[in-house]
């Protein structure tokens, strides 16, 4: 996914390749890596849901979070100020921090999330940060 191995996905979500409308409550296994409320780590598909795996699981996430974190951005369609929060931010072993997008592929071509996603790369540039979209072709 970001970089080094990927830790096997639980098995009700490993047979599951479209990304479902489902949301829930994620319990870490890894509290401590965790930047905000473990309590309320929501997760909103099943593909996001498997990242979270990722991310408490991986040895290479050193911290992350999901939807903590908000991009001011003027919306296209009534030309004022909203807030983006991206599905997640990730500190690496490496050193990098990475605002996290999951998507379908589909929705990548939408006006309003590549206008939302270009406020976050400006937002990363001045942060230090890298933004990435992922798709099922990254998550399966």
């Amino acid at each position: 996914m970001l970089g080094g191995s990927n830790p096997s996905p639980d098995a009700k979500s490993s047979s599951v390749m479209k990304n479902r409308s489902i949301k829930g409550r994620y319990k870490p296994l890894n509290a401590e890596k965790y930047l905000g409320n473990v309590n309320k780590i929501t997760y909103r598909s099943l593909w996001e849901r498997r990242f979270m795996l990722y991310c408490d699981r991986s040895p290479n996430i050193v911290s992350w979070s999901s939807e903590e974190l908000h991009i001011p951005y003027i919306s296209p369609k009534d030309n004022k100020w909203h807030n983006y929060y991206p599905d997640f931010f990730v500190n690496t072993v490496d050193q990098q921090s990475i605002i996290v997008e999951i998507k379908p592929s589909q929705q990548t071509k939408w006006a309003i999330n590549r206008h939302k996603w270009w406020y976050a790369e400006k937002y990363c540039y001045r942060n230090g940060y890298n933004f990435k979209v992922l798709t099922e072709k990254d998550l399966f």
